[in-house]
């Protein structure tokens, strides 16, 4: 068989020359990855956006998202349909199967829609159709001021010169200007003269757009040439179409300038942006999919830096960003790297007392990590949160197999031997039990990388990277660390002898054996003592909150709501955050921007009564003692005084809140069973923080209802009557509107009466429609009144649906999602009333099933590498014993750092399994070696094995806690996910090493027995 450690030994030029490459290939490969804060993931998601001005939500249901739901729901392979209707706007979100192809999704939805385009008003817009990308959220926001620039002007800049310059930059898929104003030339008409000349609103702005325009008219051929034909009938400026003659239905022309104000001047404002207080034109910067937010802010800085050395007199201010966090976060995983590979290699240098030993086992970090960088580069992957906890996680791992092999080459030494044949028998001796530990590690991530759901396609990486790093670490073990040895160590390299704790050791190891029973009992005790009495005291949660210097105030005020109601209500609020002591800065956006956003969640149109405060905390070295949750419950406790408004605190894609939707076809019961629900979440659940639900948004409307008789008699549609009014108070359809032709834009003519007209109800009813035999008065035709209806429209698998959102205000998911199941109201649903739990809820339950699904293949895996290596089917299962044994460390660890079972614990878990097989296959690989090769009896087997194999084993495992030691105790810039996995590793690890030196023995003998008394039943049944 061919031995590839003494191969090395003997020929060290190609192992030598092999690792130069790796190491050469790494570092390349690691500076040209990108940077990113999450991988990018492909899910198979499409958003169906359908948009028609002016019409009411329960209008968009009706004819637009239930045709576009029941179209899209025969497609193969949908999930989950969910949309949302609001004012003018419908967006259906189609959620497939992950194992659906995005693109064919995508042109699945897009055929499913065009089959149904007839069937939806023709005045609709052609529906949007994308795939949701989790690149989708501003990542940068800027604010531009100057004192030469009015707002209209300097919005101009922000949405010509400030987007072109920026989307050349690489990886920019979006800049979107919040705020400012919007010019048009705006035509208010006068009431009084327009009623004197029985026309309507409509009428002008329709005959304007014929009169306006520019338009081909084919082809001459005159003087032996050919020409065009352009039939232009625009003008330049407000003035020269404010003399136009508009000619009207009943024969007659007027004059512009007779019936309207006509003026150079802004779109009525619907949105603000606001840096401490202080109006601001902000825009945000969206990256694109694959592209790295380090790379995009370094880029978006330098175009800015330009702008601003052609634009002196205006200042352009950082707002807002998302990037800083994701290099600190990337600054940090190096640095805690780097810490728990120095602590590693300094427990090496402690137990072996020499500095060439030290050398040989330290080469095998920088070894096993730079070349794992060139696989992961050849795979697509990039540098984020998962694949530097991932590489963070190994570090104490990575250097095992080297300490393993090191340590036994020393204790050949010290028998006399040269360092070349110490370590060619060494190399030889200790080979099959380093390869078995490595395989079961490999054999351990790699299931985290087929996990399904939503959660497994994020830790593909997370697998991948930490089995192929295990994987050179094997390499490096058996090709390097034996040549280096058997070259650089030397004959007088110190002491084998047994410390003092090692002969305390063999005391215990020598009395567990020979008091059997009672080691099994006190381990038995021990093991369901912690599970049974601790375990149900541990909180659930998916992911535990973070601790980064931002945070969000979202503000939403009643429907029907102004934009100078909402300008008061975000003027309390920014007074109330400002005081806070550990606020730098607050950028607020009013009816508008999308920074902090939940990328899942279904993106409804903008609207003037709601606001986000996005504010910057300070960071986090600066508040010792104070964490961000500490803040944000102080944010909710002081702006409780603020009466009339809704509050929600935290982004928008944060963990820390639990939803739950309602689903019924009746509307009514629906609302009332919505109702109950939440006066119980209030009262029966304490110490949460707001509850926010759509059940009661109810906008007020003006609703005009025709009489058909005296309409059909006068020969007026109610189709007229809408028209007339949408257009006098709101505006034509973009779409139909005449423009102003400018040298690089168009101006839209906005034709509509007088802001002041829609503050006069009788004036509303004497407003003309057009009718059969002239113009007639609204009030002759309608009835007008006051009444409500539904501001938003949420639905659920083709069904109307209200959704709770309960902040957690620091409680664990799994308890308030267990409080809420526990509602009587929750209970007993009325019949037609569903209740489903989505976002982290819904994840929290793929994510156990995923991870109980990874642990049985991770065991099973373990299983069949030990027989295929130990060729026997019986003492594996000794070795798989210890995963046992490591479970009541890891709960143990958590409950006295008062952590919740989260995701990141659980991944833990999962790493601590392949962790704690290695001390005991350790042992027992050396028991079978030793009676099989040396004829020993089974007591001294375990005996020599416990005495040759303590000291590998205490290294290995103290060099691991040493290496996760950096991460456990919440170093770095935000330890929240990266802590609670270090805790459950070092918990483990102390539990499973302290019993697997003293119960595998045992138990090996149990095993052994029980296998003995097998044959010899077999035996006698033979006989």
């Amino acid at each position: 068989m061919f031995n590839v450690s003494s191969w090395s030994i003997r020929n060290p030029i190609p192992a030598i020359l092999l690792f130069v490459l790796l190491t050469l290939g790494g570092l390349l490969s690691f500076r040209a990855m990108q940077i990113q804060n999450m991988p990018d993931i492909d899910l198979p998601m499409v958003v169906v956006t359908a948009s028609l001005p002016g019409a009411s939500p329960a209008q968009m249901e009706t004819e637009i998202a239930r045709k576009i739901e029941n179209s899209v729901a025969a497609i193969q392979g949908v999930k989950h349909i969910y949309t949302l209707v609001q004012d003018g706007t419908a967006s259906v979100t189609i959620e497939f199967r992950l194992e659906k192809p995005t693109q064919e999704a995508t042109d699945d939805v897009r055929d499913a829609v065009s089959r149904i385009r007839s069937d939806l008003p023709g005045d609709m817009r052609d529906p949007v159709i994308a795939r949701s990308s989790i690149a989708g959220t501003p990542i940068l926001t800027y604010t531009v001021a100057s004192s030469r620039m009015d707002e209209e002007a300097l919005s101009w800049f922000v949405d010509n010169d400030v987007a072109r310059s920026l989307l050349s930059v690489k990886g920019v898929g979006a800049v979107s200007r919040v705020g400012g104003v919007t010019r048009q030339v705006g035509v208010e008409l006068d009431p009084d003269r327009m009623l004197a000349l029985g026309a309507t609103a409509a009428e002008i702005s329709r005959q304007l757009r014929q009169v306006q325009q520019e338009a081909s008219g084919g082809r001459t051929d005159l003087g032996g040439a050919e020409q065009s034909v352009r039939t232009i009938a625009t003008v330049q400026s407000a003035t020269e179409l404010a003399a136009i003659e508009i000619p009207l239905s009943d024969g007659r022309s007027v004059r512009l300038d007779e019936v309207a104000n006509v003026s150079d001047t802004i779109a009525e404002r619907r949105s603000q942006a606001l840096l401490d207080g202080q109006p601001v034109v902000a825009f945000e910067i969206v990256r694109s999919k694959g592209a790295s937010e380090v790379d995009v802010m370094n880029g978006a800085r330098k175009q800015l830096e330009q702008l601003r050395e052609r634009h002196p007199d205006i200042a352009i201010t950082e707002a807002f960003n998302f990037v800083n966090p994701v290099i600190d976060n990337y600054d940090s995983s190096l640095n805690l790297m780097y810490e728990g590979a120095l602590l590693a290699i300094l427990v090496v240098w402690l137990f072996l007392r020499d500095w060439r030993a030290t050398l040989v086992s330290a080469t095998a970090l920088p070894l096993s990590i730079i070349p794992t960088f060139a696989v992961m580069y050849l795979m697509g992957f990039t540098i984020n949160v998962v694949t530097l906890l991932s590489l963070s996680l190994v570090v104490g791992i990575l250097v095992d197999d080297a300490i393993v092999e090191i340590e036994n080459i020393i204790r050949h030494l010290r028998m006399g031997k040269t360092p070349y044949q110490a370590a060619m028998e060494a190399a030889d001796e200790i080979g099959l039990a380093v390869i078995a530990t490595t395989f079961t590690l490999i054999a351990v991530f790699l299931p985290t990388a087929f996990m399904t759901g939503v959660v497994g396609k994020f830790f593909v990486q997370f697998g991948w990277t930490a089995a192929i790093s295990v994987f050179f670490s094997l390499v490096v073990a058996r090709m390097l660390t034996p040549m280096m040895a058997a070259y650089l160590l030397r004959a007088d390299t110190p002491g084998h002898e047994l410390a003092r704790w090692e002969q305390l050791y063999m005391r215990l190891a020598d009395w567990c054996l020979a008091h059997r029973v009672k080691t099994a009992v006190i381990t038995i005790v021990f093991f369901f003592g912690v599970l049974i009495g601790l375990t149900p005291l541990l909180p659930a949660g998916f992911m535990p909150p973070d601790d980064l210097p931002q945070t969000q105030v979202m503000l939403t005020l009643p429907p029907g709501s102004t934009l100078v109601q909402a300008q008061s209500v975000v003027a309390q609020a920014e007074a109330v955050v400002r005081k806070h002591p550990q606020v730098k800065s607050v950028y607020t956006a009013i009816g508008g921007g999308a920074s902090g956003a939940d990328p899942f969640a279904p993106k409804g149109a903008a609207e003037v009564g709601k606001a986000t405060l996005t504010i910057n905390l300070s960071a986090r070295s600066e508040r010792r003692g104070i964490s961000k949750q500490d803040i944000e419950a102080d944010f909710r406790q002081q702006l409780q005084d603020i009466a009339g408004v809704r509050i929600k605190v935290g982004f928008g894609g944060s963990s820390e809140k639990y939803q739950m939707s309602l689903a019924g076809d009746d509307g009514e019961v629906l609302l009332e069973q919505a109702r109950k629900i939440e006066r119980e979440m209030r009262s029966g659940i304490p110490g949460i923080g707001a509850i926010t639900t759509n059940a009661s948004l109810v906008r007020p409307e003006l609703v005009i209802r025709p009489d058909f008789a005296r309409a059909a008699d006068l020969g007026v549609s109610a189709a007229a009557i809408a028209d007339t009014l949408r257009v006098a108070l709101a505006g034509d359809y973009d779409q139909s509107l005449a423009k102003l032709n400018l040298a690089q834009r168009q101006v839209p003519v906005m034709v509509k009466l007088r802001d002041s007209a829609r503050q006069d109800l009788d004036l509303i009813s004497r407003l003309n429609v057009p009718g059969a035999r002239g113009p007639v008065s609204l009030a002759n035709v309608a009835s007008i009144t006051l009444d409500g209806g539904p501001a938003q429209i949420n639905r659920y698998d083709r069904r109307r649906s209200v959704n709770f959102e309960i902040e957690l205000n620091g409680q664990p998911l799994g308890e308030v999602e267990a409080l809420v199941q526990k509602l009587p109201s929750v209970q007993q649903l009325p019949p037609g009333v569903t209740q489903t739990a989505f976002g982290d809820a819904e994840a929290m339950g793929e994510l156990f099933t995923g991870f109980t699904m990874a642990m049985g293949a991770g065991v099973l895996c373990i299983y069949i590498v030990l027989i295929l290596l130990f060729k026997d089917f019986v003492q594996p299962v000794t070795i798989l014993a210890a995963l046992v044994l490591s479970v009541p460390g890891a709960i143990l660890a958590l409950f006295v750092t008062r952590n919740a079972l989260t995701m990141p614990a659980m991944i833990g878990m999962i790493m601590l399994m392949g962790i704690a097989t290695k001390n005991s296959i350790l042992l027992v690989e050396y028991v079978i070696m030793a009676r099989r090769d040396q004829g020993m009896s089974r007591l001294d087997a375990l005996l020599d094995a416990c005495r040759k194999r303590a000291r590998p084993i205490v290294m290995t495992t103290v060099a691991m806690g040493a290496g996760m030691l950096p991460i456990a105790i919440g170093m770095g810039t935000d330890p929240s996910f990266r802590a609670p996995m270090a805790i459950v590793i070092i918990g483990g690890l102390i539990t499973s090493t302290f019993l697997s030196l003293l119960v595998i023995p045992v138990l090996f003998t149990y095993v052994d027995d029980a296998r003995l008394w097998a044959l010899q039943v077999l035996r006698r049944k033979r006989a």
